[in-house]
């Protein structure tokens, strides 16, 4: 994995030194080498930090120039199928290294932007394209790697965290608070927002055209995930999906260095390590579990650990392992919410004393259907208990608003908004707090297939993908997702919902072809989703010491009477998002 930066002056030259600044700050996202280019008016530059894993030699360093001379990439990710494509360009390009970064460079040569629709990974792109004048920038389809930009009259500049873009030192730090108030309403920034104002991030799926003539600037979405209601019959259609698992994961174990594995005993991690082995390779695996509490998943992986004969090691979170959270504002430079944000951090750090690379299990539960809300839903939707049915109509409660609900962890609405801040903060708060899951709504899909879809881009593609690569590269280690293979999702989204979902079997599609050989206790074990015990969370001795002189307060941000008020209760996670954000702002501003 790598960390990509360039600028675009409008006017003056950039300013070398400064440039160098902000190569430096993604030095942990590669530490492998760097590289920078500047044009021939030193009004265009691009650099690269390297995490390497094909062709380790200085062949693959990056940026890298196309042998016309054309073409300048700056990559971070990793092009799964790019052995097929370049395979496909042999014919029309002439190639110097076995990276799947002079593919890109091919494919973009032979068939313009439409190239991005034959790629399959993860991917964040710059292209400098020296003959037309104009920089894309291109962001994988679930935003697996994340991509920022800045652009104001005089300068274009993007990186893949924030923290680069800040040590330009021409962009201003001002908080945006409209971004501020959506924090407490998702748990994240949402996307095309970022914290700060005129700092912005490039949405999944989609591509930014720069033009460096006119300094000018579009942006759209080159992916859309499709839907039908087909039937398959259930033999066949397992067979299919169990082919596209056992291609991604060999795919993704594609590297000139070992790969391993997260594992933590659920379905998704557990099938993960079993394709693995099928692929031929016994990866190490690494998994993190909770000090005294029995549902602690490092029990679960040492059962599938065992069962699979695959070496396997962990580390155990305690009451001390929260003071990382003081580290958390420069893990990922914008305050987000998810509770699983320290132990990702820990299992990351453990597994890359061992490995540069891990495979995970993201996006299972997405396209499977396995989260318990959506669930939920589903017997909603389909209970045939009449009496059940007629108050489930009778609450009324529409696709947006069960979703809000659903992944609030910790509600605020706009009058817990008007609660929380001071009055002169009430302008900034969204009149529709729930923007970003409207956006995301399309009435168009099934009523599952709805909440499916926000879930892939609202809970995965914003919150779950971003807390784990910013974890993972904060330690200087790839973690790859097979789940997130667009084959994939594109075959299950054309299915009838009930092909795949069963009220009877979660992640039915993915049980079928894994219930052979995972022990029993595993496959009846119910979803537990990336959590720690209530009480390593909610100790309110804890937050009162936190947050005793909060910053938030004495810059006039937060009332003192609310947060007292929060305080005075045993259990709310709303306390865990002011925390996060009190650790944010006291780093970043204060």
């Amino acid at each position: 994995m790598c960390g990509i930066i360039g600028q675009v002056n409008r006017k003056i030259e950039i300013n070398t030194n400064s440039f160098e600044k902000m190569v430096l700050a993604l030095q942990h996202r590669g530490p492998d080498g760097s590289g920078t280019y500047f044009d021939e008016n030193n009004q265009v530059a691009f650099g690269h930090t390297r995490l390497s894993f094909l062709d380790l030699s200085d062949a693959g360093k990056q940026p890298m120039i196309s042998s016309n001379d054309q073409i300048v990439v700056t990559f971070n990710g990793e092009i799964y199928n790019y052995v097929e494509l370049k395979n496909q360009l042999l014919d029309s390009y002439t190639f110097k290294t076995n990276t799947d970064t002079e593919v890109i460079i091919a494919a973009y040569l032979k068939w313009g932007l439409d190239f991005v629709k034959e790629l399959k990974g993860m991917f964040a792109i710059a292209i400098y394209d020296k003959k037309i004048n104009k920089v894309f920038l291109i962001r994988d389809r679930f935003g697996i790697k994340p991509l920022y930009y800045f652009i104001n009259e005089n300068y274009f500049i993007f990186a893949s965290e924030l923290k680069a873009i800040l040590a330009s030192g021409i962009v201003k730090k001002e908080i945006d608070y409209s971004s501020f108030s959506d924090y407490f309403v998702y748990r994240y920034i949402p996307s095309p927002k970022t914290i700060w104002k005129n700092i912005y991030k490039i949405p999944p799926a989609n591509l930014l055209t720069f033009d460096v003539g006119s300094f000018s600037h579009s942006l759209f979405e080159y992916w859309e995930l499709k839907s039908k209601n087909e039937q398959v019959k259930s033999d066949l259609l397992i067979d299919e999906v169990n082919e596209i698992l056992q291609l991604s994961v060999s795919e993704h174990t594609r590297a000139d260095v070992p790969i391993g594995s997260f594992i933590s005993g659920g379905y998704d991690s557990s099938a993960i390590v079993h394709y693995i082995k099928r692929s031929g390779i016994n990866p190490e695996t690494f998994s993190i579990g909770f000090k005294n509490w029995e549902k602690s998943e490092h029990q679960f992986a040492e059962i599938v650990a065992k069962h699979l004969n695959v070496p396997n090691k962990y580390v155990i979170a305690d009451e001390s392992s929260l003071d990382l959270v003081n580290i958390m504002p420069v893990v990922y430079d914008e305050p987000i919410a998810d509770i699983s944000i320290v132990p990702t951090y820990m299992v990351s750090k453990l597994a890359k004393q061992n490995v540069k690379a891990v495979l995970s299990g993201e996006g299972a539960d997405e396209i499977f259907g396995g989260y318990t809300w959506q669930h939920q839903y589903f017997e909603e939707i389909y209970n045939k208990d009449w009496l059940r049915k007629i108050k489930s109509l009778f609450k009324k409660r529409g696709t947006v608003n069960y979703y809000a609900h659903a992944m609030s962890m910790g509600w605020f609405d706009k009058n817990e908004l008007e609660h929380m801040l001071t009055p002169a903060l009430h302008q900034y708060i969204p009149s529709d707090v729930h923007w970003f899951y409207r956006k995301h709504y399309n009435n168009k899909l099934t009523r599952l297939k709805s909440i499916q879809y926000l879930d892939m881009k609202c809970f995965m593609g914003e919150l779950v993908l971003t807390k784990i690569d910013r974890a993972s590269m904060a330690n200087s280690l790839e973690v790859r997702v097979p789940f997130l293979d667009h084959k994939l999702f594109e075959k299950v989204f054309l299915l009838d919902e009930k092909q795949y979902f069963k009220q009877h079997q979660t992640k039915f599609l993915l049980y079928e072809n894994i219930k052979k050989f995972l022990p029993q206790s595993i496959l009846d074990r119910k979803k537990q989703g990336f959590v720690g015990p209530d009480n390593y969370y909610m100790n309110i001795e804890y937050y009162k010491k936190e947050l005793a002189h909060s910053n938030l307060v004495k810059h006039n941000i937060i009332n003192q009477s609310y947060l007292d008020n929060l305080l005075k209760q045993d259990y709310n996670w709303k306390l865990w998002k002011i925390l996060i954000m009190e650790k944010w702002f006291s780093h970043w501003v204060d």
